[in-house]
């Protein structure tokens, strides 16, 4: 089964607002509602960090244009959100996590040439084939104390374009999608004892 980047964030995410919780009673908590009841956006303030999570992701934020006559993807039919701003910071550690997911009727091949092109700014480009995008893997430290991105697997019918460090990262995730495409946008940066940042 697929994961996409939201079930990868949402459980670490929800880990650390039920610790933040329960550890620090001086913590400011405010959460922002839908119309629908849903949490838009939830902000908690401690003395020694906050987490700041949003439905609303601008794509400016990724530093990627939108491929032409994309469309932002729905919520999911399992309710999973398409778009998320994450923001975690404490005692010498940052975590942003920037993801929107958009469908084409065009296909892989020309969104892939087309964030080709877009992510050269940003130095040399990883390919990777894959059969989902996998954030996590990137985000944790090789044994080695290496920064270098890496392929985390190398099947499937998609496509990850990956520029950058594990601390500073940009990603494009293209897979197929019935005569078109699915593709994800996501912007990683981490700061801690082990980045550069």
């Amino acid at each position: 089964m697929r994961r996409t980047k939201f079930q990868i964030v949402r459980p670490f995410v929800l880990g650390l607002v039920a610790l933040a919780m329960a550890i620090l009673p001086a913590c400011s908590v405010n959460v922002q509602k839908e119309d629908n009841g849903q949490d838009k956006k939830v902000d908690i303030s401690t003395p020694v960090g906050g987490i700041h999570v949003s439905k609303e992701a601008a794509v400016q934020d990724v530093g990627l244009a939108v491929y032409p006559g994309a469309r932002l993807k729905q919520e999911g039919s399992d309710g999973s959100d398409k778009s998320a701003n994450v923001n975690i910071s404490g005692f010498g550690f940052g975590l942003k996590v920037v993801a929107l997911e958009y469908e084409s009727d065009d296909p892989p091949a020309k969104v892939v040439s087309f964030y080709q092109d877009q992510l050269k700014k940003y130095g040399n480009i990883l390919v990777c084939r894959t059969s989902h995008l996998d954030v996590n893997a990137d985000i944790k430290e090789s044994d080695h104390g290496s920064h270098e991105l890496t392929c985390e697997s190398s099947g499937g019918s998609g496509t990850e374009l990956k520029v950058g460090t594990k601390e500073n990262q940009h990603i494009v995730a293209v897979q197929p999608q019935g005569k078109g495409s699915s593709f994800s946008l996501v912007y990683v940066r981490t700061h801690g004892k082990e980045a550069d940042i």
